[in-house]
């Protein structure tokens, strides 16, 4: 018996069908990786959490780690104030866990920039929900998660609780970064 429970005749082996066949085979995988790769989505596991909004993702299938920026989102420094917390709740939330990674662009560090999801759930969308990040905005342009933002700062959550708050990129500006190299 064969596939489904018919009976089928081998077939004799042909000169190139072989060839075909495998040719064939090659090229749908290679479809296939392309697609993943121009969709940029796929299932990795947090293996290191660099600050509130870096973490480095492993791919399920194995392979090297990457180094994934939040797309959506500012944390603050971690040598700000603020900054520790943010990569506690991070941590607390991602370290060791899977998540769907849906990667758009690379940033100006080679970091991959990409909306993380764990469980169904917006990581960045909770960062910022929970007063941990700010919204990310650029040139006066509304980020993804202001309504979150206005949530956060309305109930007066982690960082909209302090007056003295400052956003990363001014942070940045008047003090320059506090990474070291290689988070």
């Amino acid at each position: 018996m064969g596939f489904l429970g018919r009976k089928h005749k081998q077939a004799k082996a042909q000169p190139g069908v072989a060839l075909v066949r495998v040719a064939f085979g090659c090229l749908a995988l290679l479809a296939s990786l392309c697609t993943m790769t121009s969709a940029h989505a796929w299932l990795g596991v947090v293996t290191h959490v660099s600050d509130g909004d870096t973490v480095w993702v492993q791919p399920l299938q194995g392979g090297e780690a990457f180094k994934v920026r939040l797309e959506g989102i500012d944390a603050p420094e971690i040598c700000q104030p603020w900054g520790p917390q943010a990569r506690a709740a991070l941590y607390a939330v991602l370290q060791g866990q899977v998540v769907d990674v849906q990667g758009h662009a690379r940033d100006n560090y080679g970091r991959l920039l990409a909306k993380l999801s764990r469980q169904g759930h917006d990581v960045g969308a909770w960062m910022v929900g929970q007063g941990y990040a700010w919204s990310y905005s650029f040139q006066h342009h509304a980020g993804v998660y202001d309504a979150q933002q206005a949530l956060a700062q309305t109930h007066r959550l982690g960082l909209f609780a302090d007056a003295r708050a400052l956003q990363p990129r001014w942070f940045r500006k008047r003090f320059g970064s506090c990474h070291t190299p290689g988070n």
